[in-house]
């Protein structure tokens, strides 16, 4: 009588085992859908995506597009992550709390050459710089501006001269002094949120100061070379330890194409790295494994303030609650960062997900978070199904 039950439970679970991947065939089909039907769209020249579901043990990469010479953009192809540099530099920040080098609430001058730091913020005839924090600089509540895109007193923004001028490589001290020159501060430090590349900027510079070695080398130390992220290197700065069997995917500014220019060393510590799809979801997964900071750390990195509807800001970490950008959305969260070229990396904690890729194009930033918010639907169906009996 055993032998039967035990029998009839194995054709059982056979049967539902069979259902699932059934499952899985259809969410791979709709998201192969999704993904070619959203980067079809005009201004989309190529884009890259990556699903790594461990509840649902789905893997999956997709590549869409050319290169300018014709060739397809490969699964693997590397690109440019734009500002989901700042998380790892998040991370090494992190770290050197752990080794207590650092504290997220000591003065960010301590750490600094007064030449840096002198008249950096000056708030309503009022000098602030000794009261920002290593914690304001990581979560954007210094008050200092972005040397990117806010307007400057006079002259252009960093974005507007990146175009000016194409073939000017920046150092870090460059563009430090090309924020002194033009740039005020916003509010008082610890006061309110402003999304800025400037604070990043000084976070590089803390991390050179205390390891007395150049960001890309600490970055290839600690993180890259560690985790056997081999196709991650800072751009324009240092090479992979395996070159791609292609070359980075181009990125476009509405329709001007970016790529090859030097000007776009400019995002330092605030973005500069180029990696795979691959590589940036090892990272996430070491991440949020507690692989490259312990749990503490990790939770203190999430100690969230609000940015804007249905979005909060961390330490070098972004949250979306995707029920607050629209009430008829699935109660979902997802935790990681995104770029001003539309790349990605998000984990989805309810659904053990992680989401990494590019749409390689400034103007679908939104565009890029509305497809995101379509695949965890997709995502959270096929789970809901699998544990429907």
């Amino acid at each position: 009588m055993k032998t039967r039950t035990l029998y009839i439970f194995l054709i059982a679970m056979s049967f539902f085992q069979f259902l699932f991947a059934q499952d899985i065939i259809k969410t791979e089909k709709k998201l192969d859908s999704l993904f070619q039907k959203t980067a079809g769209k005009q201004m989309i020249q190529n884009a890259l995506f990556r699903v790594d579901s461990e509840a649902l043990d789905f893997q999956k990469s997709w590549a869409y597009g050319q290169f300018k010479n014709g060739k397809k953009v490969e699964t693997n192809s590397p690109f440019h992550t734009a500002s989901l540099g700042k998380t790892f530099t998040a991370v090494i920040i992190a770290q050197l709390v752990e080794e207590g080098k650092l504290d997220y609430d000591l003065p960010m001058f301590q750490f600094l050459p007064d030449s840096i730091t002198n008249g950096l913020h000056v708030w309503e005839g009022k000098h602030w710089t000794q009261e920002i924090t290593i914690g304001h600089l990581l979560q954007h509540r210094s008050g200092l501006s972005d040397y990117f895109e806010d307007q400057p007193k006079t002259g252009n923004n960093m974005l507007e001269v990146a175009f000016e001028k194409p073939d000017k490589f920046w150092t870090p001290q460059e563009m430090l002094d090309f924020y002194k020159a033009g740039f005020q501060a916003r509010f008082a430090p610890g006061t309110d949120y402003h999304y800025t590349d400037t604070e990043y900027l000084l976070l590089g510079l803390i991390i050179e100061a205390l390891e007395q070695k150049p960001l890309h080398e600490v970055f290839q130390e600690r993180i890259f070379w560690p985790l056997g992220m081999i196709h991650t290197s800072m751009h324009l700065r240092s090479q992979p330890l395996e070159e791609s069997a292609t070359h980075m995917t181009e990125i476009y500014f509405g329709k001007a194409e970016v790529s090859s220019m030097k000007s776009l060393s400019s995002d330092w510590a605030g973005g500069g790295l180029r990696s795979t799809t691959q590589d940036i979801s090892i990272f996430m997964k070491a991440l949020f494994e507690g692989k490259l900071v312990d749990t503490k750390s990790l939770g203190g990195m999430q100690n969230w303030t609000p940015a804007s509807k249905g979005t909060y800001y961390g330490y070098g970490l972004m949250q979306w609650r995707i029920r607050e950008l629209f009430p008829l959305l699935p109660n979902l969260t997802l935790i990681g960062h995104h770029g001003f070229t539309g790349a990605f990396m998000y984990y989805c904690p309810e659904l053990d997900t992680y989401l990494s890729g590019t749409f390689n194009q400034s103007e679908f930033q939104k565009g890029s978070v509305e497809f995101l918010i379509k695949v965890l639907m997709e995502l959270k169906k096929t789970k809901t199904d699998s544990q429907t009996p």
